[in-house]
């Protein structure tokens, strides 16, 4: 069983597993299916929010049970008290959770010094910020911390995914380069000299740990990343290199130059690079696509969604998440200046 089958995450493990040769129940509130799926995959509706409800879906059990949409120890509780009728469970946590040596994560980033200084490649062992239910990243510590408590009851793999890429995204980073692109911008303003390195992840090469992870279970946690970082100029290079499009980078050295200028969303000013080596030993992971690889199908769900809309309409968690990422008035106000 999946839950949160039909997020951008959820399609691409329902359409892994089946392939695999698993009989897999897709579970989603809407209950609906993608057209790519296999025929054999059973759609069902679901609200995780009534634990009845989830219990009821599980029925008298599932063999792995997937959870993409896992959040906080209520989450965790709900899964755990499935033990017993569950053989194991696949939950997708986020790199968000680490932190540095000096206790600095992604919570303290807006501060003063506050970004974190991780170790270029991030082990899972390094530290983790303290659970909580007051912010995203203290909220997947705790569902960690509790699933790995219960692991002789309900062996789990914990995936830490990166920055995730790939169609049906509500808040696609990609969005970034693909509208300008569209809008005919030929100069893009990136700072810290277009260097900064936030480790992607497709959704393909999660839904590959998650194949992987159904037919090896245990109790672990596992970095999920593509196998390689790419920073933010080749990021930009690759999406023109898609879209058929030349365009200029004016480099910056340091952070944006103004408020809305030169802030990418993957534009951090210390690189946030994870190590794959584990699921390679653990699972035996070896890479299946890359970040170029699977950027036309990226782009083509970002066009199909911006179609005759704007930008905000078509991606409003992504005004919450970064502001106004195409003021167009400012970019022009600096570069002419």
């Amino acid at each position: 069983m999946v839950i949160g089958a039909t997020g951008q995450i959820g399609r691409a493990a329902v359409d892994a597993l089946a392939r695999d040769g698993w009989d897999v129940t897709a579970a989603s509130r809407g209950g609906g299916r993608d057209d790519g799926w296999p025929a054999q995959v059973r759609a069902v509706g679901l609200d995780r929010a009534q634990d009845t409800a989830l219990a009821a879906a599980v029925g008298d059990g599932c063999d792995v049970l997937v959870d993409v949409v896992a959040y906080g120890a209520e989450h965790a509780r709900q899964l755990t008290g499935l033990a017993g009728r569950v053989g194991s469970a696949v939950v997708i946590s986020s790199v968000s959770v680490y932190e540095d040596d000096k206790g600095r994560g992604f919570d303290t980033q807006s501060e003063p010094d506050g970004f974190p200084e991780y170790p270029v490649p991030i082990p899972e062992s390094q530290s983790t910020v303290r659970p909580g239910d007051g912010t995203y990243s203290t909220r997947k510590a705790a569902l960690e911390r509790d699933l790995l408590a219960a692991g002789d009851r309900l062996p789990t793999t914990l995936l830490r995914a990166g920055a995730v890429h790939g169609p049906n995204c509500r808040t696609p980073r990609e969005l970034y380069f693909v509208k300008r692109n569209l809008d005919g911008r030929r100069r893009r303003v990136l700072a810290f000299g277009g260097l900064s390195r936030f480790h992607p992840v497709s959704v393909h090469t999660v839904a590959e740990l998650i194949r992987l992870a159904a037919r090896r279970p245990g109790s672990r946690v596992l970095n999920a990343c593509d196998p390689e970082a790419p920073t933010v100029a080749e990021i930009a290079a690759s999406i023109d290199a898609a879209m058929g499009v030349r365009a200029e980078d004016v480099l910056v050295d340091g952070p944006p130059p103004a408020p809305t200028v030169g802030d990418t969303p993957w534009t951090v000013p210390l690189p946030v690079v994870c190590d794959m080596r584990a699921a390679e030993r653990e699972l035996g992971y070896r890479p299946v696509v890359r970040y170029a690889d699977r950027l036309p199908e990226t782009i083509a769900s970002i066009e199909r969604r911006l179609a005759g809309r704007d930008w905000r309409e078509a991606y409003p968690d992504m005004v919450r998440a970064y502001g106004d990422l195409f003021d167009y008035a400012a970019e022009d106000a600096w570069l002419a200046s």
